[in-house]
């Protein structure tokens, strides 16, 4: 529940980044704010000791960082297996820190089966939501140039339902469901319910945010 909680306080800026070079630019951007720019925020940054593969950072998605959310990678099966590139069925995936690696390995799988699968890493929900709400209070004010939440611009790129896998409560990824599309269904995976102590791999089967889990999801949204 921490991200839910660093949520409510209006000048923490929470971030939840997978890899390395996600870190670094929210490290960067956040010693810049407080130090040279001298804003009155702060920095929750939630971190894993797991050891996994850091890919490097997209070409120009540092920006997107920042705001909350880049788009990290497509996964299809070649049309030359089977499978035709317009009967694919297609389904997006959103995962933030070291669950992350599930959606990915869960992506892989669905490639496997036919499945056009694209993938976001968020890297904040909080900063998500705020730019939503910013958003919304702007159109509701009559502002005819006020933008669309970012959130929604960045999943133009993908089609399908959505589903979201985090390591906190599923309240933390349903924060940003006002400001997706309205025409794409939303299912969150979280870990909601007592702590237990188990290996990692037991945890996030018992929860349903590992991969089998993300893929059982993914295919019940599609059917």
């Amino acid at each position: 529940t921490s991200h839910l909680v660093a949520s409510t306080i209006p000048n923490c800026k929470a971030y939840d980044p997978a890899f390395a070079g996600e870190m670094a630019v929210i490290v960067d951007h956040g010693m810049r704010e407080m130090l040279v720019e001298q804003k009155d925020v702060f920095y929750y940054v939630t971190l894993m000791n797991e050891n996994y593969a850091q890919p490097d950072l997209p070409t120009g998605a540092e920006a997107d960082v920042v705001k909350g959310c880049y788009k990290f990678a497509s996964y299809i099966r070649s049309s030359d297996e089977g499978y035709s590139l317009k009967s694919l069925k297609k389904i997006t995936l959103l995962g933030s820190g070291a669950i992350l690696t599930e959606v990915v390995k869960a992506a892989q799988l669905l490639a496997e089966q036919g499945v056009n699968v694209t993938v976001y890493s968020v890297t904040s929900w909080s900063e998500l939501a705020r730019d939503g709400r910013a958003c919304l209070h702007r159109q509701m004010a009559g502002d005819a140039s006020a933008p669309m939440p970012f959130i929604a611009q960045q999943l133009q790129a993908s089609s399908g339902p959505i589903i979201a896998a985090t390591d906190y409560v599923c309240a933390v990824p349903e924060s940003v469901r006002a400001f997706l599309p309205a025409d794409r269904h939303y299912l969150t995976l979280g870990t909601d319910g007592f702590g237990r102590s188990d290996t990692r791999a037991a945890l996030r089967g018992y929860f349903g945010v590992d991969a089998a889990s993300i893929v059982r999801a993914a295919l019940g949204q599609l059917a």
